[in-house]
């Protein structure tokens, strides 16, 4: 596993942890030392989980390593299922735990205890968290399934006129609006008449999972998460899988009618939901400045490429770039970046993201918890699309991604930090004026000026006041670092180019949402005449070229 500052994914075992923090009536014994242990704090403090995972560690410490930690083991195991008496157990072992090779599949079956046992292996040095929930949940599915398998070719047809049943998989715990996605699609299924079987694994029991097989069809909201163990139910009971993930609201609709065509129902009435308003917001006359600003989108597999979805089709934003972290959907990626005509990046090394933004010079970044460090560092607007993520991304309020209402939710997230950066940027430039100073009263509130004005004013030491007609000097301010970047002249010769600092602080004049064009623009104009030196005068004079 990459060691860096920041990381995407954790290891494996985090992913089964989110598995087993989901769901109820079942337990993990992780085989793990101490400083493995800090996992919960992403639970009780990201997530704000009223209490902590089921999860119990064998916390073996140095000392422990020169005696016998399978026994060790083998008690966490025996004292755990006495005390929380679960449905279901599965236990594994910690990246730590696995480089002293103790089995505990085959430490916890020698104990013989009276509920299934899955036993997890987690290569915590090849794979990370979202294939390590993936594994575990479709290691759980088909241990728990496997003694209902029909026959080949036995499934029972549907009774006529019975209403068709569904699965619905992928929402987990840590999950990225996991909770408000499923209250979306779940009333979105009982609109389009069709009724739930087993909502897994968020919430659901061992003994839900073992239900699964009595499902028509099932609907995957979290490939990441879910596919495996949906191919698996394919294979097994012959349930077909819904592989469109309903965010924004052309995936909506697409998603409406492969779930109607499956339930064999009528749902077009619902193809036009008057709730949904953000296809009418983008066209509004507030909204159509924001038509063909550069975006960056980087993320998990599933809602990078919805993500660039929504800002192309629906937004009338210009898709620069693409990437995700998730590896194991490379593939599914790049086939989303020709639509876009742009290279995508597959990379857990945020520093590389960091580097792709940076040469881009987007206006806008759709992204992680990562890439509102760097968009911030950037100067750059930004929203959190995926995971990982910080608290603030756990909201309080309903605030889902999928369906017609998520649509009107990313809408609102990803428009505003754009319309902001205007409001910021008239505020900046009007910050000299008189009327814009910290003691002033609203301009429509009369009464509060004067009230204010027959306020007194409290006295100040006199020390601290400067002597009469002398000026306070003014706090002194770095100048801006030189920026150096490269081109390519009408040659073809690469050109080094660097900003020098008055030029530099002068493009910081702009504002953010049209900075990333004026900079390349300025670019262009240096290199097309092989100006090494970008000064002031450069920068506008390139202003004046392209104005014509």
């Amino acid at each position: 596993m990459q060691l860096t500052l920041w990381t995407y994914e954790g290891p494996p075992h985090i992913g089964a942890m989110r598995i087993a923090t989901a769901m109820r009536g079942l337990h993990y014994v992780l085989h793990a030392p101490q400083g493995d242990t800090y996992a919960d704090l992403l639970f009780t403090m990201i997530e704000r989980r009223d209490r902590r995972p089921p999860v119990t560690y064998t916390t073996f410490q140095a000392r422990d390593l020169g005696g016998d930690t399978a026994e060790l083991f083998k008690t966490a195991a025996r004292e755990a299922y006495e005390r929380f008496q679960p449905q279901a157990m599965i236990v594994g072992a910690s990246c730590t735990a696995e480089l002293i090779q103790d089995d505990p599949g085959g430490l916890t079956a020698a104990l013989n205890l009276p509920v299934p046992v899955v036993a997890l292996e987690l290569p915590a040095y090849q794979r990370k968290e979202n294939w390590g929930a993936a594994e575990t949940f479709y290691q759980l599915v088909r241990a728990l399934c496997m003694p209902r398998v029909p026959p080949p070719g036995a499934k029972p047809e549907r009774v006529p006129g019975q209403r068709a049943r569904c699965n619905v998989l992928g929402p987990t715990a840590l999950g990225f609006r996991h909770r408000d996605d499923l209250r979306e699609v779940t009333d979105l299924l009982g609109r389009i008449g069709v009724d739930i079987n087993v909502i897994a694994p968020l919430n659901a029991t061992p003994a839900d999972l073992q239900r699964l097989g009595d499902a028509d069809f099932n609907v995957v909201l979290y490939p990441e998460v879910a596919m495996p163990a949906a191919q698996w139910l394919l294979r097994s009971f012959g349930q077909p899988v819904v592989k469109t993930v309903p965010i924004g609201v052309g995936a909506t609709r697409e998603f409406i009618a492969e779930v109607a065509a499956l339930a064999g129902v009528d749902a077009q009435p619902l193809l036009d939901d008057p709730r949904s308003r953000s296809t009418w917001y983008a066209k509004s006359v507030d909204s159509t400045y924001l038509t063909g600003k550069r975006v960056f989108v980087f993320g998990d597999a599933t809602h990078a490429i919805a993500a660039a979805r929504v800002a192309a089709k629906e937004l009338g934003f210009q898709v620069v770039g693409i990437g995700t972290y998730s590896r194991e959907f490379a593939r599914d990626v790049r086939e989303a970046a020709k639509l876009y005509g742009c290279e995508a990046l597959i990379t857990d090394d945020y520093l590389d993201v960091e580097a792709r933004v940076a040469e881009l010079q987007p206006e806008m970044v759709l992204g992680t918890q990562m890439e509102r460090h760097i968009a911030k560092r950037l100067g750059i607007a930004c929203a959190v699309i995926s995971a990982p993520m910080h608290v603030q991304d756990f909201p309080a309020r309903h605030s889902p991604q999928m369906g017609f209402e998520g649509a009107n939710v990313l809408f609102d997230t990803w428009v505003h930090p754009l319309m902001m950066g205007l409001e910021e940027h008239l505020l900046t430039m009007f910050r000299g004026d008189f009327e814009f100073h910290d003691g002033a009263a609203p301009s429509h509130l009369g009464s509060a000026k004067a009230a204010m004005a027959a306020q007194p004013v409290a006295s100040q030491p006199a020390a601290s006041a400067p002597p009469a007609g002398s000026a306070v000097p003014a706090e002194p301010r770095a100048a801006p670092p030189v920026t150096v970047a490269q081109a390519a002249m009408p040659s073809g010769e690469a050109l080094v180019l660097r900003w020098a600092a008055e030029a530099e602080k002068e493009l910081h004049k702009i504002p953010f949402f049209v900075r990333g064009k004026a900079r390349r623009n300025t670019e262009r104009y240096a290199a097309d005449r092989g100006v090494a030196t970008i000064t002031v005068e450069t920068l506008y004079d390139a202003k004046a070229h392209f104005s014509r």
